[in-house]
């Protein structure tokens, strides 16, 4: 792939990952509306190591206390915040896993991967942000954060496998339908992401092993480099206007998208 075209998905993966408006959704949609050849796995495990990277290192307090609960919890002891917390993200973790299993043995996940599919996901989705937002009450924060509330968002997650349907909007829909606050139910959405990111690339990296070349390492280092970049800024970016601003303008950028691709689709 030429260099202009890394950049690009690795741009496009990065700035959206992180944003309500669904990553998989857009990197489906570049091959498809631009004539561009599809990137492949190897490129998209790049970009999703990119990602992790700017998450990890965003939120790197909570990964290092969740880290240390884990060696607590392989021990069966849930005695620390950390440990719960490990917990919490395992539970969240479980139903995207199942479904993206059963996405992948049944053939479903190549399926879904239409324009006028993720047009309606797109709308449907953003209505439903909006609408959790708006009327969901602001009582809840991280730190309190359940068993129950992380088995919930973590089925909303695995809903997220739909293109168009965005896994951060689908879990900052849910922490908000259970009262988090703007902030705190985006800062969960962040850190479901990481174990989830981890099993979606060890999953791709499966029907990748043994096929990388030389060129490809390169083309892997520019993506995920760039990728780590982008991510970085939107994540920082979003968290900062969160004090302000609700999610409103992403939005009302989903609706729009959603309108072109029908339009697209059905004439």
């Amino acid at each position: 792939m030429t260099t202009f075209n890394l950049l690009l998905i690795a741009l496009i993966q990065g700035l959206t990952e992180f944003l309500p408006v669904s990553s998989s959704g857009h990197l489906i949609l570049l091959p498809s509306l631009t004539g561009l050849d599809d990137q492949g796995q190897i490129i998209d495990v790049a970009a999703h190591v990119g990602t992790l990277a700017a998450v990890i290192l965003y939120f790197w307090p909570d990964v290092r206390l969740a880290l240390a609960g884990t060696l607590r919890l392989v021990r069966g002891k849930v005695d620390t915040q950390g440990a719960f917390l490990a917990l919490c993200l395992l539970i969240a973790t479980i139903p995207v896993i199942l479904f993206g299993l059963f996405l992948k043995l049944t053939g479903l996940s190549e399926a879904m991967r239409g324009i006028a599919l993720i047009g309606w996901t797109m709308i449907i989705f953003g209505i439903l942000l909006y609408w959790a937002d708006q009327t969901g009450p602001n009582e809840k924060t991280a730190e309190k954060w359940s068993l129950k509330d992380a088995l919930q968002m973590g089925v909303f997650q695995a809903i997220a496998l739909i293109p168009g349907t965005s896994r951060s909007g689908i879990t900052i829909t849910a922490g908000r339908m259970l009262g988090y606050t703007r902030t705190d139910a985006a800062k969960l959405s962040m850190l479901m992401s990481i174990p989830t990111i981890i099993a979606s690339a060890a999953l791709l990296s499966l029907d990748v092993i043994g096929t990388a070349n030389a060129e490809h390492l390169r083309d892997i280092g520019i993506v995920i480099a760039m990728s780590f970049a982008a991510a970085l800024l939107a994540l920082t970016l979003m968290m900062r206007l969160l004090r302000a601003v609700s999610y409103t303008p992403y939005v009302m950028y989903r609706i729009a998208l959603g309108l072109v691709l029908l339009w697209i689709a059905y004439t």
